[in-house]
Formats: structure tokens, sequence, C-alpha cells
């Protein structure tokens, strides 16, 4: 077995795993301080996970991706992580949030949109005011006073993110379109998105906990549904509709 300590979202987590992959993925993450809880991995959370995958393949029409028992510990870890996040106010979130001079702005967006397309035209049209903060599974702080959005290493495929975080500007649900153009829109017009989104987690205490997060986001958070293209004016017309 494998130990480590690692700060996610200002709360220190001590992983134990089989793996010693585990530990090495969360390397940028180290920390020395006391943890405030703890999380532990056995076979049956590994097999589940692939279990998930098999079911998922079925739904989509497609064969299973197959992966080694180590990634699948990896998403096992985070899993018991994120059940554990809503005790502190943080939720795990699928999108790529992307930080200019110290604003964060998130893209979310169903699976295949172009997320991390988008967040690359981004780049490409600030330079080095752009920076990736986390390109796949970030965390979100939620408060009275707004969201603030945490780097993990739960980056995504090419691994795009830091060990950084950054308040929330806005977040954006991405469309395809031939044109490009944003607009605001309501709470109530993206909560289906909210809860599709973010991690549910399996225990009900947990979820119940959630759900009041999701509301909390939604009162403190502006939202904007963006239909883009993949040249490099998408970037342009989301940066000058949402930064403000």
């Amino acid at each position: 077995m494998f130990k480590g300590k690692y700060t996610f979202a200002g709360k220190t987590i001590e992983v134990t795993s089989i793996h010693e992959r585990v530990q090495k993925l969360c390397a940028d993450y180290i920390s020395d301080e006391e943890p405030v809880f703890s999380v532990a991995t056995v076979q049956s959370d590994i097999d589940y996970e692939w279990e998930r995958e098999k079911s998922s393949a079925v739904c989509e029409k497609r064969k299973p991706i197959v992966t080694d028992d180590a990634y699948r510990e990896e998403l096992a870890v985070y899993r018991k992580i994120a059940e554990k996040m809503p005790d502190f106010d943080t939720v795990l979130f699928h999108g790529s949030v992307i930080a200019v001079d110290g604003q964060g702005f998130l893209f979310t967006a169903k699976s295949g949109t172009g997320k991390s397309t988008h967040t690359r035209l981004w780049r490409e049209l600030l330079g080095d005011r752009a920076v990736m903060v986390n390109d796949d599974k970030p965390l979100l702080h939620i408060t009275d006073e707004g969201t603030i959005a945490y780097g993990t290493p739960y980056n995504g495929k090419h691994h795009l993110g830091c060990n950084m975080s950054v308040k929330l500007k806005g977040i954006c649900i991405l469309t395809r379109g031939e044109k490009n153009s944003i607009t605001k829109i309501t709470k109530s017009e993206a909560y289906s998105m909210l809860v599709q989104q973010i991690y549910r987690p399996a225990d009900p205490v947990q979820m119940g906990k959630t759900l009041k997060l999701i509301d909390k986001l939604a009162e403190v958070t502006e939202f904007y549904r963006l239909s883009c293209n993949m040249d490099i004016e998408a970037a342009e017309v989301a940066y000058n509709g949402m930064k403000g």
C-alpha cells in the first residue's frame, strides 16, 4: 500500500492506494498539513470503476475503453474525494476552467462539443494572460461571495492545468453553431446543465448537500450560452461577452 497527503481545494486529504501511480498523479499537490479526512481504496473499488465503464459503453453503443487497474484506481480515489467534498461546500464539476487577468471562466458542455478546443483558442488569442486551471474536472468551492475554481491532478487527457485557484467570473455553456454569438442566460436556463455536470454523490445525505450547493452556485454565478464554431473569433466573442 502507498500513502500520501495532498491538498485539494484548500483541504488536506490523506490518500491510501494500492498502486503507486495514484500518489505520483497527485505529487504536485503534496502537503505536510494535518488531513481533514482520508480515503483508501480496495480492489472492489477498482472493479466498480470497470463495471461503470462497461455499462457506459453499452448505453453509448461503443466498445469499453480498456485500461489497467492503476488508472481505474485513480478514478476510484477521486470518486471517494468527491463524495466527501460537499461537507466543505465544494463540488466536482465537469468542465474546462481558464484564468485571465485574475478572473476565472468555466466552459461546460456535453462530451465532444469542444471545451478543450475552445479554451485552446483563448490561449491563442490572449497568450500568456491566459492560464489553464483545469481542463476536465476542477473542484468548485461555493460561497455566498462567489465561487472559487481549483486545479486538480484530474485535468483531462491533455493534462492541461495547474495547482492554482481563481474566482469564477462566469460559467458558459457551449453549443456548436456556424456563427459565433454569446448570450447571458438565467439561472433557471442553466440549472439542468449544472445538475448534469456536477458530480452527484451516491450517498443520499451528500446528494442533499450537493443540491443545496447547486442552488447556491446558481445564485452567485453569471451564466452564458455560447454558440460557436472553432475559429479564433469564437474566443474573442466569448471573452468580450463574459469579462464585464
